[in-house]
Order: structure tokens, then C-alpha cells, then sequence
């Protein structure tokens, strides 16, 4: 007899949908292997046999010895993982007459089983049930951890059981699985911007929020520069706190990447704040871009819509850092493989920190710097110029004085005050570019910086002696005009006036003279 289920793998952040066909029948000769599991399966599927059979047993059912030929179509499609056991056990048991057949094709189905019958959580859970949706089955059926995550897509009935002999009586009719319901837009405007953290636990570095502020308004990337304990990581963290909230699009886009790395907490359905993401300064190249011979999402698809954060900047790999390069300009990242390219969203802020020497007290205004200027030099030169030109804030950031650290004074800015200047600064950039596919300064092209970010004369003196005396390069240049866009934006002005300008040119510290002993 053939059954025909159906499966779904995963390609980049969607979802492709595969057919598990089972043929039962024939004698098995004595000696003879009675299982064939043909269409490209990796050892995870293989494995599965063992997986299955056992689990079978543990319910109380068994598989009759006749020979059984299992085809994962199409073939030439890698199958890999171990989320097709359900899918291979459903059909198996439906081509021995164990379950009843006639409804095994209106469904989706992943999940690994355990020895036991009980169902392990999968990864790419949304993207799964957005392309069931597409392609109009009736429903989906996986794990229980994963089900809130699947449900947020309307219009298809989500499945989340336990264990195999739950789907067993669900198609036999013996059972009383509820659907899981999820009202996505409750959910989102229930979570949206809870976070733990705020703008005002830091005391005093308030031109040091100014600047993230600028960041923020803006969408620019940022270098922080200072010596250890001075609050570079304390005022990151916070960064994410004051963007603007998710829309409910860029909520279900970040949790497809999310669900498809398999980095969701279980039970959890929509990401609904901007995502924060710190790799340690060990990561590889592979790890921070994503790849992998089954290529899978990295840290700056993760921190898509949200914020990429390295510390201590001048210790990561060299190649490590130079790979963001292109991410940074496009937006995305593609890995390419023989047989497959996939393209992966990585639209995030980039905020790093770093010590301004090895000793970290080079340019302190109480302590002195052990490092000589070659040594400086070399510290600072860890870090690409074309890398550092893509960053359009660089920001020194100065120790918190005693006073300040003990100050009784609680007038500090909420994170919520700020957000309300930053989204409308951010109103301004959408109606200002809204026949366009980007909606910030930072992510403006040249060609429309000429027309958006015009300067009068007296500006464009002062620009000009700038450039030349901290030999800034074209990029620069344009990075400078997106920054006093952005703070006359802030501002609500529609020109960017000479006071703009100057606050903009002050932010390239590392350019300053002072700097590596020059």
C-alpha cells in the first residue's frame, strides 16, 4: 500500500515543502534489510529507523515485517536533521494499516522522535507553517514547544502534541487535540518593548547618550572609545531600548531568523523587541556571517532589525571584522554553496567599543598611559580604515566622576522620553524617502545625499577645512552630511545649519590628530 505525507525543510529563512511517499508490501527473503530509505537523506534521517521502530513499540503498536520503501521527494533536495521521524513514522504506520490514511495528505508534519514516542522541539517552526498556509494544507501538525510559534500565522489550524501516539489517535479519531490559537496582534502589543533595562540606570555620559541618541534617530553605526569601567557596555546595552518599536512586520520577519537558528525559548511565539546580539570576541567568520555545510543564520542575521554589539573591537579577528564589510553596505548576506546560494536579511545597527590603547588609559584625564605611541599606533590599527569608515559615529567616552556616580539626582531621560524624540526623527527619514526601499539616513545612497543634505556656504568651509585637516576619506565625507541630516532632523529643522555640521564633524574622534600619538 502507499501513503503520501508531507514534510517541510528549510531553505535560508523559508520553508519548502517535502513528500514522504511510503510503499508496504512484498516478502522479506531471509537475511534481506526490510527498511529502504531512498531521496537523499543525511545520517540524522537515516539514524531514524532506530528512532521510529522504538518508538512504535513504546506506544503500544508494532510495524508488520514486510518490506518497506521510503522516498523523501524531491530527490535531489538534501534532506538533513532528524525533525522527519513523525512524518516517516505517520507514514509507515498509515501504509501498514496501523492509522487510518485518508487525511495524512492534508497535513504538515515535523518532529523528532524519542525513543519513548515523545516529540523533541524543531527548528523553523513559522517559516514551516507559512509555506503549509501558501500551498493551502488543511493544517499543521509538531512538537507542543514549537506550536505558539507556528500559530501566529493565520488561517491554518496548528497541532502541538507530545508525543507519537497523540497524532496516532488525531488521525484514528480517538483523540481530543485542540488547536493552538495564537492572536498574534494581542501578543504583540502585549510584549512590544519590554525591556529590562533603561536609559536612566546610567548615571551622568550625557553627551554619551546624545550620540547613541544621533545613532538611534539616524540608524548609524557607532564606535565607543574609553578607558575600562567608563560605561561603554552599560550605555550598548541600552541602545536597543530607545530605537523605535518593531512593526509587526519586522516582528515576524526577525522571528523566522530566529525560529530557523533555533534559538527561540520554547512555548514562545513573536520576537517583539529589537534583538540585541553580543558574540564574544573568539567568534569565526563563519559564526558571525552564518554558513556551515548546512548553512545556517549567524550573529549579524540574529541582530537583524536590531543591534550587532562587539566588544573590545581591536581583539576580534581580523578577518572576522572584515567580513561585515559588505553586510554593512548591502544589507544582507548571501552564502553560496555548489549546489545552493542563500541569502539571509542582515539589516542591523552596529555598536562597538573598544579601549583606546592596550593599557586602556591612553588620552585619561587622571591616569597615565604605560603604552608608548607606536604601541598605540599598532592597537588602533587592528582595525581596518574602510571598516572604520563604514561607522559614522566615533565616541570618546570619559570616565563617571564621583560626583555624578552618588548624585541623588533622578532628572535622567527614560529610555521612553527618548524613543519619542528618535520616532520622530524617524517619521521625517520614511516621508523623506518614501518612494524609496530604505527608510533611515544611514542607509542613504549617495546619489541622494547631494539632494537631501545640501549645506550653505559657511558650512561648507568648515567641511572642507575638516576634510583636510583630519584627511578624511570620500566615504567620510558622506558619513559626516548623513550624521547632521540626522541632527537636524532631530532638531526638526529642515536645513542642516553649520551648528549641525560641527556637532556631526566632532563625532570622527579617531580621525583627530591627538589620536595614536600623531
Amino acid at each position: 500500500m502507499l501513503v503520501k505525507t508531507y514534510a517541510s525543510a528549510v531553505n535560508g529563512v523559508d520553508a519548502q515543502t517535502i513528500t514522504v511517499e511510503v510503499n508496504a508490501g512484498g516478502a522479506v527473503l531471509a537475511g534481506k534489510n526490510a527498511y529502504w530509505l531512498v531521496g537523499l537523506p543525511d545520517s540524522a534521517v537515516k539514524e531514524g529507523q532506530q528512532r521510529i521502530e522504538a518508538a512504535v513499540i513504546n506506544i503500544g503498536l508494532r510495524i508488520p515485517r514486510v518490506k518497506l520503501v521510503i522516498n523523501l521527494a524531491p530527490a535531489n533536495i538534501r534532506k538533513e536533521g532528524s525533525s522527519y521521524d513523525l512524518p516517516i513514522a505517520m507514514g509507515i504506520l498509515g501504509a501498514t494499516k496501523s492509522v487510518a490514511s485518508e487525511d495524512l495528505d492534508k497535513y504538515i508534519m515535523m518532529g523528532e522522535l524519542s525513543l519513548d514516542g515523545t516529540l523533541r522541539p524543531i527548528r523553523g517552526a513559522l517559516p514551516m507553517a507559512i509555506q503549509a498556509r501558501k500551498e493551502k494544507y488543511k493544517g499543521i501538525i509538531l512538537p507542543k514547544q514549537n506550536a505558539r510559534e507556528a500559530a501566529i500565522v493565520n488561517d491554518i489550524d496548528v497541532y502541538g502534541i507530545e508525543n507519537l501516539k497523540e497524532a496516532v489517535d488525531f488521525f484514528n479519531g480517538d483523540g481530543n487535540l485542540k488547536k493552538t490559537e495564537v492572536d498574534t496582534r494581542d501578543e504583540f502589543a502585549y510584549n512590544i518593548n519590554n525591556y529590562e533595562v533603561d536609559f536612566s540606570d546610567v548615571k551622568g555620559q550625557e553627551n554619551i547618550k546624545r550620540a547613541l541618541e544621533i545613532s538611534a534617530a539616524g540608524g548609524h553605526n557607532v564606535i565607543l572609545i574609553g578607558p575600562p569601567g567608563s560605561g561603554k557596555t552599560m550605555l550598548s546595552r541600552r541602545l536597543p531600548t530607545i530605537l523605535p518599536p518593531l512593526s509587526l512586520h519586522e516582528a515576524l520577519e526577525t522571528t523566522k531568523i530566529h525560529s530557523v537558528a533555533g534559538v527561540l525559548p520554547d512555548l514562545s511565539s513573536l520576537v517583539t523587541v529589537r534583538p540585541f546580539r553580543a558574540p564574544h570576541h573568539t567568534i569565526s567568520d563563519v559564526a558571525l556571517v552564518g554558513g556551515g555545510s548546512n548553512p545556517m543564520p549567524g550573529e549579524i542575521s540574529l541582530a537583524h532589525n536590531g543591534v550587532l554589539f562587539l566588544d573590545e573591537l581591536p581583539e576580534f579577528k581580523r578577518t572576522v571584522l572584515e567580513v561585515l564589510r559588505q553586510p554593512i553596505e548591502e544589507r544582507k548576506v548571501t552564502i553560496s554553496r555548489a549546489k545552493l546560494a542563500v541569502d539571509y536579511p542582515a539589516s542591523f545597527m552596529l555598536i562597538a567599543s573598544m579601549n583606546p590603547c592596550p593599557c586602556g588609559y591612553y588620552n585619561h584625564p587622571d591616569k597615565d598611559c604605560v603604552c608608548g605611541p607606536t604601541q598605540v599606533k599598532r592597537y588602533l590599527n587592528k582595525i581596518s580604515g574602510p571598516l572604520m569608515d563604514r561607522i559614522d559615529l566615533h565616541v570618546e567616552v570619559t570616565p563617571v566622576s564621583y560626583n555624578e556616580l552618588t548624585s541623588d539626582d533622578d532628572t535622567s531621560e527614560k529610555s521612553a522620553d527618548v524613543m519619542v524624540r528618535v520616532v520622530a526623527a524617524r517619521k521625517i527619514q520614511e516621508e523623506r524617502f518614501s518612494d524609496t526601499s530604505f527608510h533611515s539616513n544611514a542607509q542613504m545612497p549617495s546619489r541622494l545625499v547631494r539632494q537631501y543634505c545640501a549645506i550653505d556656504q559657511p558650512g561648507s568651509i568648515l567641511l572642507k577645512t575638516a576634510m583636510k585637516k583630519l584627511q578624511l576619506s570620500a566615504r567620510a565625507y558622506d558619513r559626516i552630511l548623513k550624521v547632521a541630516r540626522t541632527i537636524a532632523d532631530l532638531s526638526e529643522s529642515r536645513d542642516i545649519k553649520i551648528e549641525h555640521l560641527a556637532e556631526a564633524i566632532q563625532y570622527r574622534s579617531l580621525d583627530r590628530e591627538n589620536w595614536a600619538g600623531e
